[in-house]
């Protein structure tokens, strides 16, 4: 279907949010990420979405999953929506359904500007904003955002943006920041999971009327919640205890578990190893692939360094994200290639046969 002449393509401010939920179609499809800025960014769209009287979809891309693979792309073929809003997943050369009116609505690092496309991005803004937040500047666009703002907040302090000065951080602080804190930790906690199933997170931000009610427990949703926080502090207190091998400019703390800890576990060594790039890098994530974070201290740009020793074989999951904080996922055979090429030797490769 052609798209409507006023449809805004290219980068755009929040304002324009409102033209192009016009093309938009009467069930769009809200994908977004699955951690506490893309699911809070979703909450957002879909209350907005349905007080303007439409029938939205929702589709939260989880574990070892990517809204750009050819996969997923396959998925959204066969879907029924009537447009796309793609939120916290990155910025890509092409989208899932390019014969779909789509709207991006992000703050991360694009790796290409695809045509056709409306791109709500604050990536050159100082400082960036979170995409729960440019998602809560479009809901106010549209004028639907009443009562919203806690799920705004909620994404800032996931991204550990809460203090960057943002006037709707500030505001949110009269609902209760230490509420606000305890519910960025619940919601985050599913994902994280073995099975990174965070429907339940989801659907618990949509029914909540603000954090109290996030931690309240008058929703079932919470007690899931909270056994996936559990489940996901004893993976990590073991992880804790592994020690990171340096060399040259990087420290890698390499271990196993099926869970997503290694963002946290690099996050933890980021500040006590200050001077090195700090890879976290779990074996046992995904079948055949080691998943890894990178965080650093210094004012390095990590998107350029893993760019330099980007293997062969590397996917789309490789190398995304913001400047100091990225990852991937490599198969085995690339992630070895990988280590070699970062001064280490055969102590860090992972083989089949050894990585469970």
């Amino acid at each position: 279907m052609p798209l409507p002449a006023s449809f805004p393509t290219g980068p755009q401010p929040p304002s324009a949010f409102p033209l192009a939920l016009e093309a938009l179609g009467p069930r769009p499809l809200v994908v977004c990420h699955n951690d506490a800025d893309g699911l809070s960014a979703g909450a957002i769209l879909l209350h907005a979405l349905r007080r303007t009287g439409r029938e939205p979809g929702v589709r939260i891309v989880g574990k070892a999953e990517n809204a750009y693979s050819d996969a997923f792309r396959r998925e959204m073929a066969d879907s029924a929506a009537t447009g796309l809003v793609i939120t916290d997943l990155g910025v890509a050369p092409h989208v899932p359904r390019p014969d779909l009116p789509t709207v991006l609505i992000d703050h991360h690092v694009p790796s290409g500007l695809p045509e056709g496309v409306a791109i709500i991005t604050g990536v050159h803004d100082t400082p960036i904003p979170t995409s729960s937040l440019l998602a809560y500047r479009c809901a106010d666009a549209l004028g639907a955002a009443d009562g919203l703002l806690w799920l705004a907040a909620i994404g800032l302090i996931g991204d550990m943006a809460d203090g960057d000065g943002f006037p709707e951080m500030e505001a949110a602080r009269a609902l209760g920041i230490t509420a606000l804190r305890k519910a960025v930790s619940l919601v985050n906690a599913p994902r994280r999971t073995a099975s990174g199933d965070a429907s339940a997170a989801l659907a618990l931000l949509l029914k909540s009327d603000g954090p109290k009610a996030v931690l309240s427990g008058e929703h079932a949703e919470t007690e899931a919640l909270l056994e996936a926080k559990a489940e996901v502090k004893r993976e990590l207190d073991a992880a804790r205890k592994i020690g990171p091998k340096v060399a040259g400019e990087v420290a890698l703390v390499l271990f196993s578990s099926p869970t997503q800890i290694h963002p946290l576990v690099a996050q933890a060594w980021r500040g006590r190893i200050k001077d090195r790039i700090v890879i976290a890098a779990n074996r046992g994530y995904r079948e055949g692939y080691v998943h890894f974070a990178a965080r650093t201290a210094e004012n390095r740009d990590l998107l350029a360094f893993l760019a330099e020793h980007r293997p062969p074989g590397a996917d789309e999951q490789y190398g995304n994200g913001h400047r100091a904080a990225s990852g991937g996922a490599l198969r085995f055979a690339d992630w070895n290639l990988f280590t070699r090429s970062l001064g280490f030797g055969p102590e860090t490769e992972i083989h089949q046969e050894q990585a469970a």
